[in-house]
């Protein structure tokens, strides 16, 4: 069988699995005075961690819709003088890191269009597994596309369902019946604002008030950075719709079990947020408690991994006994995009990265925490900055299972053979590494984490258990490729 991997080239300093997308959209009610744009950038500043590749913001003003996106980071492409100049009572944001479609404007999010009913303004965070379908028909009805993701798909599924009925969420409605795959949008028209989940609620999807405005983020932490009240979760296959400042809701026909993707809790979101009942911080401590009565060792201190790593090692300390301390300093200067000084200098952008701290390691038997393992490389590096500050032994736990499957859902995972697990058994992922001991999360305890979550969950990428059909293989945009060399 051929799977759907990524070959995005990457210029991240560390070997990690890429994050989602952030969405979000607010609505005040007519007659109530508020700015829509900046509200919108607040929040994607609490959801930058989500996507560093582009951001945007749509605003709507009696009708009017205007949008400005580009490539970079929220405080790159938004300066004060662009909010003011984007007045509205009801806007969606979007921040992108790219699962499909490569990194360029026209890919950034959201897609605004004006079509023969109206404006419309689409931001989407998820992957279509069935976009590529899709996209074929749409082109062979005329249809011309002007970016390579599975959005503009979307943005066209919504437009000509449209046509045929007399709503806008009555369209959105329909096309969760067309489309398969992960999804959560926020979709805007000229007098109403949606948020839709897919039926099987892979991504998080939320619904605040603000001072009688209606908020929809992916995460909570967007709420609390605006000071907005969390009131419940999108439910899987719910389709709100705020007109007026009333909210109503009506739901997909279709019905299928629920399947959140685990690694949400395990890494995409941010600790102080709560999804779908469960607080991301403590599922996180729970793996390390799992991880500590799984793979126990003697040793003198736990450390973790910055960031995403730190609550699980918290978690192990707590529950094994051993003491927790800080042994790796996170260098909080150097952009995500740092570019790698050629490939003989990998080692010395870990360094500019992360340090360990030698008072806390020397002499010592450490457990490190991290939350996954890709390609192994970042790993062995981090193991010899341990070595080197002086550490008697280096025990790795981490707070996932082993990466062995591609994902079809909007996880960004590395081609098979680039996996560090993929045809090797923990022994043999051990002597790569060069720890004395590893030890993964079992994908029994995976499932057990997020205590008080209210769904099922995806673990596929560990399992290789996929909740719905998935493609043989990715559809390509043939025309995303130069062209072959004349000669």
């Amino acid at each position: 069988m051929k799977y759907r991997i990524s070959k995005k080239q990457h210029t991240l300093p560390l070997d990690k699995v890429h994050e989602e997308c952030g969405v979000f959209g607010i609505a005040a009610p007519d007659g109530q005075e508020i700015s829509a744009a900046h509200e919108a950038y607040v929040a994607l500043f609490a959801l930058q961690h989500r996507g560093q590749e582009a951001a945007g913001i749509a605003v709507n003003k009696n009708g009017v819709i205007r949008c400005h996106k580009d490539v970079g980071l929220v405080s790159k492409v938004f300066s004060q003088q662009t909010l003011d100049s984007m007045p509205g009572q009801m806007a969606i944001g979007h921040v992108r890191y790219s699962t499909t479609g490569d990194t360029r404007r026209e890919n950034a999010q959201p897609i605004s269009i004006t079509h023969v009913k109206g404006n419309l303004a689409v931001a989407h965070n998820g992957n279509l597994v069935n976009a590529g379908q899709l996209r074929r028909e749409i082109e062979l009805n005329g249809g011309i596309f002007r970016s390579s993701s599975d959005t503009e798909v979307l943005v066209y599924t919504i437009v000509r369902e449209r046509l045929k009925c007399g709503s806008i969420e009555e369209a959105v409605q329909r096309t969760m019946s067309v489309i398969e795959g992960a999804y959560c949008l926020v979709v805007m028209s000229p007098r109403k604002l949606i948020a839709a989940r897919d039926p099987r609620g892979f991504r998080p999807l939320c619904i605040g008030m603000l001072e009688g405005s209606y908020v929809f983020a992916s995460e909570t932490c967007a709420l609390d950075a605006l000071g907005a009240a969390f009131i419940r979760d999108v439910a899987p296959g719910e389709i709100c719709v705020v007109e007026n400042g009333v909210l109503r809701s009506l739901y997909s026909e279709k019905q299928c079990p629920t399947s959140a993707c685990v690694f949400e809790y395990i890494y995409f979101a941010r600790p102080d947020s709560v999804i779908d009942g469960a607080s991301v911080e403590l599922a996180r401590q729970e793996a390390g408690k799992y991880l500590s009565i799984e793979h126990p060792v003697g040793a003198d201190v736990v450390i973790g991994v910055p960031d995403s790593g730190i609550p699980a090692a918290i978690g192990y300390a707590k529950y094994s006994g051993i003491p927790y301390g800080v042994g790796l300093i996170k260098n909080r200067y150097i952009a995500r995009t740092f570019i790698q000084p050629g490939q003989d200098k990998r080692e010395r952008s870990v360094r500019l990265k992360l340090n360990a701290l030698r008072t806390a390691v020397e002499g010592k038997r450490v457990i490190m925490v991290d939350d996954s393992i890709v390609r192994g490389t970042t790993c062995a590096r981090l193991v010899k900055l341990l070595r080197d500050a002086g550490a008697a032994e280096v025990h790795m736990r981490i707070s996932a299972p082993p990466f062995r499957h591609p994902c079809f859902f909007g996880t960004d995972i590395p081609e098979r053979s680039q996996l560090l697990a993929h045809g090797r058994t923990v022994e043999e992922m051990r002597e790569i590494i060069g720890v004395d001991s590893l030890g993964f999360l079992s994908i029994e305890a995976a499932r057990k984490i997020a205590v008080g979550c209210k769904l099922g969950f995806c673990d596929a990428c560990f399992s290789g258990e996929y909740p719905m059909a998935v493609p043989e293989q990715a559809e390509k945009n043939m025309f995303e490729s130069e062209l072959p060399d004349p000669k």
